[in-house]
């Protein structure tokens, strides 16, 4: 009954998107080209397809062979304009996902936030050592860059063919945006995957002749405890674990640690939840009424990056909190090829660009 309610909202919503493409594909509103390869992460979903650990995995493959830099919005930052992160940042001065960038990758990599994704380009690409390669974070729906190979992240469970329009359903764009993606991934998927699903799913999705589709699914690393506080190890003999999250989609994590427990508590919080002093006093009532003899407290890394500064985390301090690290596996040949796909693509648009400034010379 509410999503009747809610359709005229939604097909509000959708005329005026569409405008705004029209206005991108009249060339009314420009989209601007760089001369280096540019990668594009992204949804068309309200969050919580596993943009970040993707962002990671591309990372991880990119910076043995090639100056990277992440570019993202800073979503949730206190801080205006282009950031170029540093190890005195926390995530108020960049926003908790590149923090968490920050923390796995230092500075092997350069790391940046700006609302004005062009801009923040531009920047990038005057320092004295400019970056081989950009990839853009939760770009999909920023046209105003038009980059030489998008990704298109869709959960699953909740992939974007069977969903609907904001407020409606989950999505912030047309499905049919999805054509402007070179690359679909189908992300927390399960372990095992049977070719059975994934023919159903590719049907579903009905890819055009010139997109690829890849599944992937989420690997948990080991356990990380908070500085300062106790070393904790992972088992699966747990009485009771409390598990609080500020993220869109954590039912990966919540299937993962009801395996390793008798009983799951859990406490959700928004996407992106700041944490303020009753949200860890609530965390501390909870694990104060549960009268069991082994007791966990888990959240997921990027919760861990909003906070590791705050000053309220001195009521968890004497109890075992930990977060768990998260990455992106894809299944069989998938791998392969998804990482040719992406070399190949670096490579050909880096030669692109090497002709392109010989041939400006004349």
């Amino acid at each position: 009954m509410l999503k009747i309610l809610l359709f005229p909202f939604a097909l509000l919503y959708g005329l005026v998107i569409s405008f705004r493409h029209l206005l991108f594909n009249l060339g009314i509103l420009p989209s601007e080209s760089f001369d280096v390869p540019i990668i594009s992460v992204g949804n068309i979903t309200i969050g919580g397809t596993g943009k970040t650990p993707h962002t990671e995995y591309l990372t991880r493959l990119l910076i043995k062979d090639f100056r990277v830099a992440i570019l993202s919005r800073g979503y949730s930052r206190k801080s205006k304009g282009f950031v170029l992160a540093n190890s005195s940042c926390s995530f108020q001065d960049i926003g908790d996902e590149p923090l968490q960038y920050l923390q796995n990758f230092g500075d092997k990599i350069r790391i940046a936030v700006d609302k004005d994704r062009c801009h923040g380009v531009s920047r990038l690409l005057k320092m004295e050592e400019p970056p081989e390669i950009i990839i853009l974070d939760d770009a999909f729906q920023h046209r105003y860059i038009k980059p030489g190979l998008s990704l298109l992240l869709t959960d699953y469970r909740r992939l974007y063919t069977d969903d609907y329009l904001l407020p409606t359903g989950m999505l912030r764009d047309l499905k049919a945006s999805a054509k402007r993606a070179d690359i679909i991934i189908v992300t927390k998927t399960e372990k095992i995957l049977s070719p059975l699903v994934r023919r159903l799913i590719e049907e579903k999705l009905h890819p055009a002749p010139y997109q690829k589709i890849y599944f992937s699914y989420v690997k948990y690393g080991a356990p990380v405890s908070f500085p300062s506080f106790e070393k904790v190890k992972l088992d699966k003999n747990y009485s009771v674990i409390i598990l609080f999250t500020g993220v869109a989609n954590p039912y990966p994590l919540k299937d993962y640690l009801r395996y390793r427990c008798r009983e799951l508590i859990t406490i959700d919080f928004p996407d992106h939840h700041k944490y303020k002093k009753k949200d860890i006093r609530l965390i501390r009532k909870t694990w104060d009424r549960q009268f069991a003899k082994k007791k966990l407290i888990v959240t997921t890394e990027k919760d861990a990056m909003r906070l590791i500064n705050s000053p309220y985390l001195r009521f968890l301090e004497d109890l075992p909190l930990i977060y768990l690290p998260i990455e992106v596996k894809f299944h069989g040949q998938d791998e392969k090829k998804f990482n040719d796909q992406i070399f190949n693509y670096v490579r050909e648009d880096q030669r692109d660009s090497t002709v392109h400034s010989i041939k400006d010379k004349y």
